[in-house]
């Protein structure tokens, strides 16, 4: 029998494409599943006839792979992938390699590759963006743990993954141990907060204008030959188009309560740890909390009732001004996002390729879109670039859409509609932009009630003061405390 080049561990949706299309790129799999009546299914629908190998054991799957021996893992996070891979290890020899491609959270993937890597072998925890249709057609793949692993794994991720225009592969090392999951994590956070701008825009068109689906339709087409060209702006024109059998809205019937599988939470825990100022991701998070709020929504709306006033103004002039805020509000949360990245990157002492990880984004994945490969060029042109808005080009970009921004998030407030992401954007740009902030007053009140110190400005930084404000509170004082 021919040696496979990979086996792989679960055969729901995305193990499933996963696995045909490393068959349609020349690699022979060898597939498992738990329940293996899937493995039989599979090999006779729609693997038959194609170099796809069914296996009813573990031990089978590892005696049908080439040395060194790669397992991709495609099981549901946490504990079913500390099983498989407690059960795989005494299958495996030195140097064979397991690899995670679920959503795990990356301290699980710290702990597991130095865990396989205490027994010998190789990790690799590898985030793989794109849904159903990046999995079969060529997913975006961010992968770390070992680095010795990366030259096995390389030909069959940059030979599956998507493409960019000039071909360069949507995967690169990403770095050590959980770094992968980590930008995976990251991108999950930035695609909550692109899908909230989204529904921000389309409410305010909805609402404020009192837009048609039709029309939002025709905007969001517009809207995706312009710099917000990108999947999700997408597919929000071909939703809004959808009919159902009675000739209505799809859209329209669909129950306004959102769900959520954690990796927008993980992403704005992390950025707490961190100390990182992640309001937009963070606001997309608890919106959906919010909305799953229905009932009580209800209650409340007929409790403190509105009525939004009609829009007088020039109504295609202010469509613009909205594309403009969803466009600055976006810079601001991929901002946000890669400032987390730099800020874990110097706490785990990974060596991330910014540009190569907006790279790895421009296709195959869910946030794909044009304005990455500006994200790219700004780290080329410089890789040490502290926050994005301090590059030219997003800098000049900011300061000729914050009019509109402006603009637009003065009506919602006004006309009663929510905006928390548009908002949360432009109050982070007006506090990253203002010198002195009201945080003076913050440390005076906590030295007042906690003797928690303070710097002073006319002395250098690092050196702590104290204020007995009562004349009564002494001059002990409590640790010095950075949030």
């Amino acid at each position: 029998m021919k040696q496979a080049d990979l086996g792989l561990v679960g055969l729901a949706v995305m193990g499933e494409n996963l696995v045909m299309n490393m068959e349609s790129k020349g690699f022979t799999v060898a597939v498992f599943n738990r329940t293996t009546s899937k493995v039989d299914d599979f090999i006779n629908g729609r693997a038959a006839g194609k170099n796809i190998v069914g296996c009813h054991t573990l031990a089978e799957l590892v005696g049908a792979l080439k040395k060194p021996r790669k397992v991709m893992l495609m099981v549901k996070a946490g504990a079913p992938v500390d099983s498989f891979i407690d059960q795989l290890i005494p299958l495996l020899e030195a140097g064979d390699i397991i690899i995670d491609g679920g959503n795990s959270h990356f301290p699980d993937t710290i702990r597991r590759t130095e865990y396989v890597e205490s027994k010998g072998l190789l990790y690799v925890g590898t985030g793989v963006s794109g849904g159903e249709e990046g999995a079969l057609n060529g997913p975006s793949m961010m992968p770390g743990g070992s680095p010795a692993a990366w030259e096995h794994v390389k030909p069959i991720f940059q030979a599956i993954c998507a493409k960019v225009e000039d071909g360069a592969p949507c995967c690169d090392w990403v770095g050590e141990n959980g770094a992968g999951h980590f930008v995976k994590m990251v991108h999950n956070g930035i695609e909550y907060g692109d899908m909230q701008l989204i529904c921000e825009a389309y409410q305010l068109m909805r609402d404020g204008l009192g837009m048609t689906n039709e029309e939002m339709q025709q905007v969001f087409a517009h809207w995706n030959e312009t710099e917000l060209d990108s999947y999700l702006i997408e597919i929000t024109r071909d939703i809004l188009g959808r009919k159902d059998e009675t000739g209505g809205s799809v859209v329209d019937c669909i129950l306004d309560t959102a769900g959520q599988k954690g990796t927008g939470k993980w992403t704005g825990i992390a950025a707490l740890d961190e100390g990182v100022p992640l309001t937009l991701i963070g606001e997309a998070v608890f919106a959906r909390c919010l909305s799953a709020m229905k009932e009580e929504r209800v209650t409340a709306a007929a409790a403190f009732p509105k009525t939004i006033p009609p829009f007088t103004g020039d109504k295609a002039a202010f469509v613009e001004c909205i594309r403009q805020a969803l466009y600055a509000s976006k810079i601001i949360s991929y901002t946000q996002g890669y400032t987390l990245m730099r800020t874990a990157a110097k706490t785990y002492g990974w060596n991330l390729n910014y540009g190569g990880i907006a790279l790895m984004w421009r296709g195959g994945c869910i946030i794909r879109s044009v304005f990455l490969g500006k994200i790219k060029e700004a780290y080329e042109k410089n890789p040490e670039l502290q926050n994005l808005l301090l590059d030219d080009y997003f800098g000049n970009v900011i300061r000729s859409l914050v009019p509109a921004w402006r603009q637009v998030v003065t009506y919602a407030m006004g006309a009663g509609i929510p905006m928390p992401a548009f908002s949360s954007a432009l109050s982070y740009f007006d506090g990253y932009t203002t010198s002195r902030l009201p945080a003076n007053l913050l440390q005076a009140q906590r030295d007042y009630f906690g003797a928690h110190t303070y710097e002073r400005v006319d002395r250098p930084r690092g050196e702590f003061f104290h204020t007995n404000w009562t004349g009564h509170g002494g001059s002990t004082t409590a640790n010095t405390y950075q949030a």
